[in-house]
């Protein structure tokens, strides 16, 4: 079903899904059983067949009686809008601009104020990105606050734009110090997004420095005492008028619909996203008109949760439990796209088809998601895939609010837990994980299927004989953390993730071949790995930091799930390695220990057919690639420490699939490159980072589709060859920390391309000297 239809309907939704987990329970329970070779379950079988065939029953006769049909839902018609278009605020945008180019020297704070939905952050971004303002200032930057802000957090926001890397264990004195040094002399714009408190705001503020040189900083508040403690000029965005907006085709009812969503801009997005995805009738319009009507409450904020629970009322079944589980995620996190995705296929959301692999469906999920604006883009990757994603707060608490009225996740918000025995999906928050309520709660989970646990305070659950997710966060820096072998126990485990701060270390059992259903092993920590590893047949990603892996056994299942193997420390690719991962295609490998390297095989990864990402860090000798053969199939290919030499890369520049191509520190050496005509042909994605080139002799017929150049700490590069710009699919340039001369080059091919009526090209130049930024 296409969308809750009635109450009826949508007790039979609870119904079915309620029997589906009771028989999940069931199956599973009898596995675990068998496994430990235990006691046998209690519960019935049979008992739960005949309440599915009960619910069957019902549904075929709610069906013939209201005539359902899934007739409101087709393949759009229609283009969907820019994530960041702007809604009916234009006049306000051209304020904004006005205020951030404006001849005032001193530095000012622009506090944009309005309810939750009405636009702020989306009025703040256009202006961020907006060419004027990327060409005024000297540094830009952005951070998001969230109402249980971190001050140690929020400097390590603003610096990561600013800097690449930063000690882990610096302080949060130290950091706004560093901060306040980088901004002196430089004009530049901070955006503050979504402020709470004044106390948040006088914790940073004070390491702003006033260069009196027109500086801004911009805050979005939705507390009307927070946007007067600035003591400057309001942007106090109102609600919108009909007229404003309003979709081109079926105007009458487009505008009687803006009506109803009260003038907030978020929910005039969400409802479009609705329209957008379903029947362009006039019939289905007057519905969802109607809808509203009934939906809507007093309050603004209320009016707004009602109208955007009308757009997940009419997702798709297959979407809804995908929507739904992004409320396990923090407020304004910026959440990993291939974390998602991997944690939705283990949940069982994502239906197989015939001509995909789960994550590519699961990927089609989320752009569907995005397309209806319930969740939104938020950086895209070296490959252009979305990398990084986030959702609206108040999208956010609609997931929470629903799916906690029909026992979806449990978000901790308090001390005590109170009827968490038979939850499913449970989400423990940082600031309740005192160490006794811990272990209290954790003992008492019997059914739970998801634990996410936000700081690890003592021993991990080892008697949630169903646990299927469990995904630990610890960014504790001091201490050294060791894998607890009573993970392994939950034979059930299907997803482990154990995000640290690269403290963890430890061996994984040889048990943990018991868990049959392993799929995703992500621990951010150097890890040994038992040769029972090579059993698991359903290991679909292997995403650890180091991982050392023994050689398999001579015989062995082949591991036709595996996609993801990274990343995997000196480590002999032998003939028979690479058979048994025959559908491989993210693959990490270092090398650190000295020795010739034939004794790798990295000629044999040639047999890796499917393999579409490669990355090799290499510190020992420079014969790198006259050793390693890449297959056809590669598109993103990243080198670290390799030291080869320029003239080497015809190599790689004769793969033909190749989209990406990152050269980091120093792998490749020599002061002249002369890319030769016919290679790169599909290269979209240049970095070079840190390498002592000084002559690059290339024009636009060497990388004749490159859309992205990134240069990082190419202090002995002369210049940018200016034929660069003339590479029709361009868009962007980078130069970071890179010499004066190549900043320069940089500034003359964006200065020629507009000449010639190519504004399309950008250019962004970042020094770490102040002296080199006056220059």
């Amino acid at each position: 079903m296409h969308g809750v239809i009635s109450k009826e309907a949508e007790l039979l939704e609870i119904q079915t899904a309620s029997a589906f987990h009771a028989a999940e329970d069931v199956i599973e329970s009898h596995v675990v059983d068998q496994i430990h070779s235990g006691s046998i379950s209690l519960l019935d079988l049979q008992t739960v067949f005949e309440e599915i065939d009960s619910i069957k029953d019902k549904v075929m006769e709610f069906k013939e009686e209201v005539g359902l049909k899934d007739d409101h839902y087709t393949q759009p018609t229609c283009s969907t809008p820019e994530k960041n278009t702007m809604v009916g605020f234009d006049e306000q945008l051209l304020r904004l601009l006005d205020k951030l180019t404006g001849q005032r020297c001193d530095r000012q704070v622009i506090p944009i104020v309005g309810m939750g939905g009405i636009g702020k952050t989306t009025l703040a971004k256009n202006a961020y990105e907006h060419s004027l303002i990327v060409h005024r200032f000297d540094i830009r930057t952005w951070v998001t606050i969230s109402q249980e802000y971190n001050v140690r957090e929020l400097f390590v926001q603003l610096l990561s734009t600013l800097i690449s890397e930063m000690d882990s264990e610096t302080n949060e004195q130290l950091l706004g110090q560093k901060l306040h040094k980088i901004l002196w002399g430089r004009r530049y714009l901070i955006v503050i997004d979504d402020i709470w408190s004044v106390e948040a705001w006088e914790e940073v503020s004070r390491f702003f420095p006033d260069n009196n040189n027109g500086s801004r900083i911009v805050v979005t508040t939705r507390i009307s005492n927070v946007a007067i403690y600035f003591d400057s000029p309001c942007f106090e965005l109102s609600f919108l008028d009909e007229d404003k907006i309003c979709p081109l085709e079926l105007e009458d009812i487009g505008k009687e619909i803006v009506r109803k969503c009260k003038g907030l801009p978020l929910s005039i997005v969400v409802i479009g996203g609705l329209l957008g995805r379903s029947n362009r009738t006039r019939e289905y319009w007057e519905s969802v008109g109607k809808k509203l009507i009934s939906m809507l409450n007093s309050g603004k904020d209320e009016d707004c949760l009602n109208i955007l629970s009308l757009s997940y009322t009419h997702l798709p079944a297959h979407l809804k439990p995908c929507f739904l589980y992004m409320g396990i995620f923090p407020e304004d996190h910026e959440i990993r796209v291939s974390r998602l995705i991997k944690l939705w296929v283990v949940e069982g959301f994502i239906k197989l088809n015939k001509f995909q692999d789960l994550e590519e469906v699961a990927r089609g999920y989320l752009n569907d998601l995005i397309d209806r604006n319930l969740v939104s883009e938020y950086k895209l990757g070296s490959n252009g895939r979305i990398r990084l994603c986030k959702i609206h707060d108040l999208l956010r608490d609609l997931c929470l609010k629903v799916a906690q009225k029909d026992k979806f996740i449990r978000v901790m918000k308090d001390t005590t837990p109170r009827d968490i025995e038979r939850e499913r999906r449970i989400v423990f928050n940082e600031r309740i994980m005192e160490e006794e309520y811990h272990s209290r709660s954790l003992s008492s989970l019997q059914s739970a299927r998801t634990l996410v646990i936000r700081k690890d305070m003592g021993p991990l659950p080892s008697n949630n004989r169903l646990l299927r997710v469990l995904n630990v966060y610890d960014n504790s820096l001091s201490k050294k953390i060791y894998l607890s072998k009573c993970i392994f126990d939950q034979v059930n485990l299907r997803y482990l993730g154990y995000n640290t701060q690269l403290n963890i270390y430890g061996e994984l059992p040889s048990s943990i071949s018991l868990l049959w259903n392993m799929q995703t092993l992500i621990i951010e920590g150097n890890i040994f790995a038992p040769s029972e590893i090579w059993e698991m047949r359903q290991l679909r990603h292997m995403d650890i930091y180091r991982l050392y892996l023994p050689d398999p056994p001579s015989s062995g299942p082949i591991l036709r799930n595996l996609q993801t193997l990274k990343t995997v420390m000196n480590f002999t690719w032998s003939e028979e390695v690479c058979k048994r991962i025959p559908n491989v295609k993210k693959l990490n490998i270092m090398f650190h220990i000295e020795g010739p390297t034939i004794h790798y095989c990295l000629h044999n990864l040639s047999l890796l057919c499917k393999l579409e990402s490669l990355t090799c860090s290499y510190s020992i000798s420079n014969n790198l690639l006259q050793k390693l053969t890449f297959p056809s199939s590669i598109k993103k290919l990243s080198l670290i420490f390799c030291r080869v030499n320029w003239e080497d890369l015809t190599l790689i520049g004769s793969l033909q699939n190749l989209e990406v191509l990152k050269l980091k520190y120093d792998s490749v050496r020599g002061a002249v490159w002369n890319p030769i005509e016919g290679e790169f042909l599909r290269l979209k994605f240049l970095l070079i980072h840190y390498s002592d080139l000084v002559y690059w002799n290339a024009d636009s017929s060497n990388f004749p589709v490159l859309e992205k150049l990134v240069l990082k700490g190419m202090e002995k590069l002369e210049e940018i060859p200016l034929d660069i710009g003339e590479i029709p699919t361009l868009g962007f340039v980078h130069v970071n920390c890179c010499s004066e001369s190549a900043a320069i080059s940089a500034l003359k091919i964006v200065e020629e391309q507009e000449n010639v009526g190519n504004e399309g090209l950008r250019i962004r130049v970042e020094f770490v000297r102040k002296e080199q930024v006056e220059r």
